[in-house]
């Protein structure tokens, strides 16, 4: 394929990934988004393949095989409930993929340059390594989060921002070390230990850079508390997407800087529409902003529970009009969207005004509850985000929540010293009567308690989601 053509493919995929994103703005369009994403990245693949520069085809199949087979593998068995750790581990790979690269940019002879271009192609090694290495090992320590095997609780080492500073100014002078050594090819600050090894001047700045890095990733993310995990996801992503154009940079592939950018700086957009919806800034996050809020101990929760059962609930659904469903994770582990769906179509079918009540970041990653109810077949149009929903709640007869615990948290109004302190929230409790479905009274993903399922006008419905929904559209049809 001539280098007119491959350039022309490449412009058409970048159009389509343009289109891709465009799309997944909108729930009705999504779909298609991810149509026009896929044909994109497929046309991106064959003109890379038949652009000229590839010539071990052999290998290439054969890593196509593995990769395809992995990916269909996960997209067949990985539940909707563990998408969120698939993605930060799919962040980690694209991170080390920029690592590899970068080493493999520096060790390749086969282009000499000189003067100011060999500078910049320096630089653009150091920061691409840099920027995979800390999206690798940060989403490495998201991945465990996500699934439980780390706490979600914050770890907060003392002076840590000193230690964050400390690390990025060593970053900055083994950057410029980097580069004088490798220029003149003098041993890193004078030390002559190295001088007849592997381990010359640039190579060790650039090992420990990478080292430097990759402690800097597991730092940021460790301090970092679990009621903030969606806006980490949407964070690597960013990074992971600034990774790819440093790689770009450093293969002088146009695309590839394309597509890098528009994955970085949509990801870096949606962190901060994100942060903004939790009343928090984007620097206090990647601090460790939750869980270090408040000036004093959280209130503790007091009050006697009221529970209720499934007919009661079917009742009290009976004799209401304005109804609005709250989706959390939990309906999510129990898979409930299907059932919550079959009941949201009997009660419009009787006559009932029911809506969803989407905050921000419900689930683990963003859009998590958006995807769940359109897999179901909820329509979009009744699907409403907190801003656009929030002040109806005093009109509203009975509010359903579904397995939700931090984004319907009254705590965080009227409690200056939790950890979600500030943090807007689906105002719930100030509907006719709100039941709550839950497993137990645990607390949700921040750790913080729930004044909620103490209030007045509360009742717990307790049991897995999916079994007491199922339950209550029995009692519902009867």
């Amino acid at each position: 394929m001539s280098q007119g053509l491959v350039t022309m493919s490449y412009i058409a995929a970048s159009i389509l990934f343009i289109l891709s994103l465009s799309g997944l703005s909108n729930q009705e369009t999504a779909r298609r988004g991810n149509y026009y994403g896929m044909l994109g990245m497929a046309i991106a693949i064959l003109a890379t393949i038949a652009g000229g520069h590839v010539t071990a085809y052999a290998i290439l199949a054969g890593a196509l095989l593995i990769g395809g087979s992995i990916g269909a593998f996960a997209a067949a068995r990985v539940e909707m409930t563990q998408m969120p750790e698939l993605v930060a581990l799919m962040h980690s790979l694209v991170g080390m993929a920029a690592v590899l690269v970068g080493y493999a940019s520096f060790m390749d002879h086969g282009i000499v340059l000189t003067g100011v271009e060999e500078t910049i192609h320096e630089l653009e090694i150091y920061i691409g390594i840099f920027i995979g290495a800390v999206t690798f090992s940060g989403s490495v320590i998201a991945f465990g989060k996500l699934c439980g095997k780390i706490t979600g609780k914050p770890v907060l080492l003392p002076a840590r921002h000193w230690l964050n500073l400390l690390l990025l100014i060593a970053t900055v002078i083994l950057g410029q070390q980097f580069l004088v050594s490798n220029e003149t090819g003098t041993p890193i600050f004078g030390n002559h230990l190295f001088d007849n090894s592997i381990f010359n001047g640039p190579v060790l700045a650039l090992l420990l850079m990478t080292v430097i890095a990759l402690v800097f990733g597991i730092h940021m993310v460790m301090a970092i508390g679990g009621a903030d995990m969606p806006v980490v996801v949407s964070m690597l992503n960013s990074y992971s997407g600034w990774a790819a154009a440093a790689t770009g940079f450093m293969l002088s592939n146009d695309l590839l800087i394309v597509t890098g950018a528009l994955v970085g700086s949509s990801g870096a957009i949606l962190s901060y529409i994100m942060c903004r919806a939790m009343n928090r800034h984007f620097l206090s996050v990647i601090a460790g902003g939750f869980g270090s809020v408040g000036g004093g101990a959280a209130a503790e929760v007091e009050g006697e529970v009221q529970p209720i059962e499934a007919e009661e609930t079917a009742q009290l659904l009976r004799d209401s009009k304005n109804i609005v469903i709250i989706p959390g994770y939990g309906m999510a582990v129990a898979q409930a969207q299907h059932t919550v769906n079959e009941i949201t179509k009997l009660l419009i079918g009787q006559g009932k005004k029911v809506r969803f009540a989407i905050h921000p970041v419900a689930g683990r990653m963003p859009g998590h509850m958006n995807v769940l109810l359109a897999e179901a077949k909820v329509p979009y149009d009744i699907v409403l985000e907190m801003d656009e929903i929030n002040a109806d709640f005093p009109d509203v007869d009975v509010s359903i929540v579904i397995g939700a615990n931090d984004i319907v948290n009254p705590s965080a109004l009227d409690d200056p010293n939790s950890p979600i302190a500030g943090m807007p929230v689906l105002e719930c409790w100030k509907s006719g009567t709100t039941i709550v479905m839950k497993r137990s009274m645990a607390s949700g993903y921040a750790g913080v308690g729930n004044p909620l399922f103490v209030h007045e006008n509360t009742r717990m419905l307790f049991g897995d989601a999916n079994d007491r929904l199922q339950a209550l559209l029995k009692a519902l049809q009867e």
